[in-house]
């Protein structure tokens, strides 16, 4: 048995019109997807596009791609789905080190990027260093050395969203109006890399979630706001594509049950009821 994982993203850190066209860094967290490869009979229980990857990959090894009636594909996921957590990404990106294990392969990051945007959008949380992606093309990878220690406060809105179908609108429009807030948050994000320092981070992914809400609307994000104002936080983020929203905090430096009750007594749970108290953590599929 070859088995792979891969971590989920809480949003993005940054999204938007950067270098010519939409990029984003994702923000990974230790939730994740788990896929194993196996000889055997395929099964029932697959998620979409595992068994497109696990064929892309044979095909990229110049395999016969009939090989794959022989290969069981098994899965264990801890991230939540249509929320903009990245689990699409998360459950091909192990599919696809996964088949290489078994095959006796190896995949380096560039190729694993290739192969995942040849199926659909994808996070940047495949590679192990935060970095600028093309999401779409993969034609822009620029990262960062810069592991930040940050915990963020998850809130988990009901609402789901088709990622596939998010990127079908035109977006266009909406994307170039807030270009000059992107080209800031990355400017900022680039600054707090090199400097390494969080409060500079939660700047740039606020000024990111702020452009992001003419694109897609974040319930309570003004008491959000204002919230992270009033306890001091680092800042927050949103998924660009999806319902959640992250409170990016230090959970040694903020008080942790202080802001659960804050969120609790200005009615934010309402929309977001179920909370959860997660690491930012390298990326990677592991």
């Amino acid at each position: 048995m070859a088995e792979a994982r891969c971590p989920a993203s809480c949003g993005e850190l940054i999204q938007g019109w950067i270098l010519g066209g939409e990029k984003l860094i994702s923000c990974p967290i230790n939730w994740f997807s788990t896929v194993s490869v196996t000889e055997g009979m395929p099964g029932h229980h697959e998620r979409p596009r595992m068994r497109q990857m696990l064929t892309a990959v044979l095909a990229y090894f110049e395999l016969p791609v009939d090989m794959a009636r022989g290969l069981h594909i098994s899965f264990d996921s801890s991230i939540p789905v249509a929320k903009g957590l990245a689990s699409s990404t998360a459950d091909i990106a192990a599919t696809a080190l996964a088949t290489a294990r078994h095959l006796g392969e190896t995949l380096d990051e560039a190729a694993l990027a290739a192969l995942c945007v040849s199926l659909e959008p994808t996070d940047s949380t495949l590679f192990r260093q935060l970095t600028l992606f093309d999401h779409q093309t993969a034609a822009t990878q620029i990262s960062y050395g810069w592991q930040p220690t940050v915990d963020i406060l998850l809130l988990e809105s009901p609402h789901i969203l088709n990622t596939e179908d998010y990127h079908r609108r035109d977006r266009q429009t909406a994307l170039l109006a807030g270009a000059a807030s992107l080209e800031r948050a990355w400017q900022l994000f680039v600054q707090a890399a090199k400097q390494q320092d969080c409060s500079l981070l939660g700047q740039a992914t606020t000024l990111s979630a702020q452009a992001s809400q003419h694109l897609l609307v974040k319930p309570d994000f003004a008491a959000l706001l204002a919230l992270v104002e009033e306890l001091d936080l680092y800042g927050l983020n949103v998924a660009h594509s999806g319902s959640i929203v992250g409170l990016l905090i230090n959970r040694q430096r903020h008080d942790v049950e202080k802001l659960y009750w804050q969120l609790e007594q200005s009615g934010i749970t309402q929309n977001y009821p179920r909370q959860h108290l997660l690491a930012m953590v390298p990326g990677g599929v592991r």
